[in-house]
């Protein structure tokens, strides 16, 4: 069954490994046709778990979780460094050292708070207008920068051979594969990710994710997409409700001064219908500009 209905809101997938985030992208397309889609912070084809997609008007709170922590599961496989930092990679070299998981414990600390991480070179990060990853596969090496990430959260749950698994709590645009990658180095040897599963972003987790298999099965069932709504991106702004005649100036573009809000990013809301109308900006004198307005149907 395929349904073609406006949607607006969130749908989190829970990406399984094989394709990459825009097949699962063009899957989710097929089955819903929403008027758009785009999804919010892309998982590499060999990793799993919780891939945002944003539908209709949703596609416009966008950019307030590209800034969001992520969370994740995975494992460090000590031994061997590859092309990518990854299972993926060709192996590039082995070594024969193996740490303990007290080694491994008394290195984590070093790569807890705010740290300085070099992308790998097959991150899809830009050198001079082209994809790191792209010129890394054609040969060459990227010139990438270290660059100040923050890991609010780094544990190891147990270590089976030369397999340690971990858990991590990290800010926008920490690598996970450089981070195994440095681990390993710290310990004395080479080390790749050899699986990734994303676990939270933003507001988003696993409980509300859904594989493409189980929508399909739903939709063929009848049942409705379990879409979230668009103004759950949004849960880290302070919220108004407009009266009539402050609603009726915000949908014909004329300027909103309000009393007593805080200078900032605001989300508005229609006091009778309660649907989101804006997400303004609100200056030091009370003036709210908006930034995006919303008009699901």
């Amino acid at each position: 069954m395929i349904i073609k209905c406006p949607l607006h809101g969130w749908l989190i997938v829970n990406k399984p490994a094989g394709p990459s985030s825009a097949q699962v992208v063009g899957r989710v397309k097929y089955l819903l046709k929403p008027q758009k889609i785009g999804h919010g912070g892309t998982l590499d084809p060999m990793a799993t778990g919780v891939l945002p997609l944003a539908l209709g008007e949703a596609t416009k709170t966008m950019p307030f979780i590209l800034d969001s922590d992520k969370e994740y599961d995975f494992t460090l496989v000590f031994g061997t460094q590859t092309a990518t930092d990854d299972a993926a990679g060709e192996v590039m070299a082995t070594h024969a050292h193996r740490p303990t998981r007290e080694d491994i414990e008394a290195v984590l600390p070093q790569f807890r708070g705010l740290i300085s991480q070099l992308p790998p070179a097959v991150s899809a990060l830009k050198v001079n207008g082209e994809r790191a990853y792209k010129l890394a596969r054609a040969g060459e090496i990227p010139d990438l920068k270290p660059r100040p990430v923050t890991v609010h959260r780094l544990e190891c749950h147990g270590l089976e051979g030369a397999t340690a698994r971990l858990s991590a709590h990290v800010s926008k645009g920490t690598y996970i594969r450089s981070l195994a990658r440095d681990i390993a180095a710290a310990l004395g040897t080479l080390g790749h990710v050899g699986t990734l599963h994303r676990t939270r972003h933003g507001p988003f987790t696993l409980a509300q994710a859904v594989t493409p298999e189980m929508l399909d099965k739903s939709l063929q069932s009848g049942e409705k997409p379990p879409i979230l709504p668009l103004d759950v991106a949004l849960h880290g702004l302070v919220a108004h409700h407009v009266t009539a005649e402050q609603e009726l100036a915000l949908r014909h573009g004329k300027p909103l001064l309000a009393t007593g809000w805080e200078a900032g990013l605001a989300r508005l809301y229609a006091a009778g219908s309660g649907q989101l109308l804006a997400v303004v900006d609100v200056d030091a004198t009370g003036a709210a500009t908006v930034r995006r307005g919303f008009n699901p149907v």
